[in-house]
């Protein structure tokens, strides 16, 4: 089946396509539309013109608007979802498909109830200063392909809330669903409030270079996040980067084990790993490291890893066979240097890019599969000996993403929280985040936030009113 862009209410069809397969089976899916620069712009000339009327339109209907396409989403929940598994590879059960369709809704209709009134600065005989917030104009969303339809969501929703136009370009990894997805929410809209190109990367340049977008939300790799900071400079565009992340989880010896061994495990292989604000690196203190690395190989063995049609699969494979290729040599390295297998690292020959759930103790810091992000279903134990030491390590990396603190003082593990350079701090879980609440990162893991009022507001700028 050959899909189609959607632009200006419309379905437009291209004259070039790819295959798009199932990376569990190997079969072809669908082929994704590639579009032309010339198709961009119409896209973005649909969104340039939609925005001169949807800027106007009332705070009501603009929240009415994002409701009606929650409802379409609940409408359509179990197609996309069969169809999300088919593409990305995630079960539908566990925390698959379903769950992430679920995430969809809830995260539209949470964001269509949000509000940013006029604030008051100044009420007083010198006179009276408001702070508005106005729309920035033509976003361009940019869109990874491990969660393609929930990052969609978190994207497109709080622009078209705010009053904004938007252009998203789905990755060419998971580009059908997104598709699909806009074809459906598209149709409470307006004609070209909301617009889908998609293609090869060169598309994401194009318009973070683009003079009439004013906005480019991405969330994807810390490389090509510097690429868009790069290129969209020129002209001064606004950005909100959600990049990579090497999430450390520090467990201190007063924990038990078996208590904690699931939150670790769904906080490290949540979608197989592939999740930006997984746990990543998992430091935990000599007098329970053997205790930690059998309860979580024991909690491990029992989730089913398979095709995820399967309503009793859990775990699904690896997206693709650059981050299948990566994963393996990433664990191949910590194997030659001296890492033990607890579980996994043996990947069977077979259709579909399935990587066992793999646990590594005795590594260090230093051996790749610690200092850089696997991104997929690996994790990799680090023993220490001092809480200090703990932290300092924590934070030696360029990211700043999440980091987590595991304890049953709960008052020493807000502490410890504090010290962590992150942007989400957990304690007792890892990579739970919320709609209410404001996600982004430090250091070389983005800039700006999403969710909440806070995110929101990355989408507006601000007029200050002297009366």
């Amino acid at each position: 089946m050959d899909y189609s862009l959607h632009i200006n209410g419309a379905a437009v069809p291209t004259a070039d396509h790819f295959d798009i397969f199932n990376p569990a089976t190997g079969d072809l899916l669908g082929r994704c539309p590639v579009a032309t620069e010339a198709q961009l712009n119409d896209a973005v000339a649909a969104a340039k013109a939609a925005f001169q009327s949807w800027r106007l339109v009332s705070d009501a209907d603009r929240k009415a608007a994002c409701h009606a396409m929650g409802q379409v989403i609940e409408d359509h929940a179990e197609e996309l979802a069969k169809l999300l598994t088919q593409e990305q590879g995630k079960p539908l059960n566990g925390l698959g498909s379903r769950f992430e369709i679920g995430g969809c809704q809830a995260w539209t209709h949470y964001t269509a109830d949000l509000e940013l009134p006029v604030e008051v600065i100044q009420d007083n005989e010198e006179g009276r200063v408001e702070l508005h917030r106005k729309p920035v104009g033509v976003v361009g969303s940019i869109t990874p392909w491990n969660w393609p339809l929930m990052i969609a969501i978190w994207h497109v929703i709080p622009a078209i809330r705010s009053g904004n136009t938007v252009v998203i370009k789905p990755s060419p990894f998971t580009p059908l669903s997104t598709l699909r997805l806009v074809e459906l929410i598209s149709g409470v809209l307006p004609k070209g409030v909301l617009n889908v190109v998609a293609g090869r990367d060169n598309l994401g340049q194009l318009m973070s270079e683009h003079k009439d977008i004013q906005k480019i939300v991405f969330t994807g790799s810390c490389a090509t996040g510097e690429k868009i900071m790069a290129s969209a400079a020129p002209t001064l565009k606004r950005l909100t980067l959600e990049l990579g992340g090497n999430d450390a989880g520090i467990v201190l010896p007063d924990v038990d084990a078996k208590a904690i061994a699931e939150g670790l495990f769904w906080g490290a292989f949540i979608n197989g790993g592939q999740t930006c604000a997984a746990l990543k690196r998992l430091y935990v203190h000599e007098d329970v490291y053997e205790d930690v690395c059998a309860a979580l190989a024991e909690f491990a063995g029992n989730i089913p890893m398979g095709e995820g049609l399967d309503e009793n699969m859990i775990l699904g494979p690896v997206q693709n066979k650059m981050q299948y290729d990566k994963v393996k040599g990433l664990v191949d390295d910590a194997v030659a240097q001296g890492a033990r297998v607890l579980l996994g690292a043996n990947p069977q020959e077979g259709p579909g890019y399935f990587y066992p759930a793999t646990l590594l103790a005795d590594v260090s810091d230093g051996m790749r599969v610690v200092d850089e992000e696997q991104f997929g279903p690996v994790l990799p134990i680090i023993k220490y000996s001092s809480i200090e030491d703990a932290i300092a390590r924590a934070n030696a990396s360029d990211n700043g993403l999440g980091g987590s603190i595991w304890s049953t003082d709960l008052e020493r593990a807000k502490a410890l929280a504090a010290e962590l350079e992150c942007g989400s701090a957990w304690i007792n879980k890892h990579g739970m985040i919320q709609p209410n609440v404001p996600f982004g990162g430090v250091k070389g893991s983005g800039i700006g936030v999403e969710f909440g009022e806070e995110g929101l507001k990355e989408y507006t700028t601000i007029q200050a009113i002297y009366a």
